[in-house]
């Protein structure tokens, strides 16, 4: 039987790694990252086995196929100031599918949905659990991989292009600054715990971060 994709998606230009993916009962492409749970994808919860195999088989974190040279991780504003992404990287033209096909990067009035959260698929690092609306997606030639407990970070290289998105669209410069002001708080208050230097450290961050914001 011939897949059938919701009519939020269906129109959408779709990378041919993307329909190779197994299609859930709302019509949605599963990306590999997803766990099943009573034999149904929760895309609430993460694989944590799957950020393992990406990092040491060079694999998409969404499509599961071999990535290249350049990398791109969807990331929030936030972590474009600390240059960590708690998520391997990903091909360009599935981040950018993501960007416009992900209903949580669509609405940024949409919430988290935690109702009957299961447990596991916890990620690494601060988690900042709100809709930060706009996300980025910062392409890079290579990367680093930082424990956090039990889990692994990725820290950034430098960017060799960035992708700001919205609303299926390309961000603003006033849809990502308001995005940025309204989460610096939340890293502010992190930093005012751990001491003066952790916050001067910040702010040296967040100039560097801001001068990567398109006028």
């Amino acid at each position: 039987m011939a897949l059938r994709y919701n009519p939020a998606i269906e129109k959408l230009e779709m990378p041919s790694k993307i329909t190779r993916l197994p299609v859930d009962r709302r019509g949605y492409p599963v990306p590999r990252f997803v766990t099943y749970i009573n034999g149904q994808p929760d895309f609430r919860v993460v694989n944590s086995k799957w950020v393992a195999i990406c990092r040491g088989d060079g694999r998409c974190w969404i499509c599961g196929e071999h990535t290249g040279v350049y990398l791109a991780f969807v990331i929030g504003p936030m972590c474009s100031i600390n240059r960590i992404s708690s998520e391997p990287p990903s091909h360009l033209e599935c981040a950018q599918f993501a960007c416009k096909a992900c209903p949580f990067m669509l609405n940024p009035q949409r919430g988290r949905n935690e109702e009957n959260l299961p447990e596991g698929g916890d990620m690494a690092g601060l988690a900042i659990l709100r809709n930060p609306g706009v996300s980025l997606i910062w392409v890079t030639r290579k990367y680093s991989v930082m424990r956090d407990g039990g889990g692994l970070l990725f820290k950034l290289g430098e960017p060799t292009a960035l992708e700001w998105w919205t609303r299926g669209r390309k961000a603003t410069h006033d849809e990502i600054m308001a995005s940025i002001e309204s989460g610096l708080p939340i890293l502010r208050e992190a930093a005012e715990k751990q001491g003066p230097a952790a916050v001067l450290a910040l702010e040296q961050q967040v100039k560097l971060g801001l001068s990567l914001v398109p006028a």
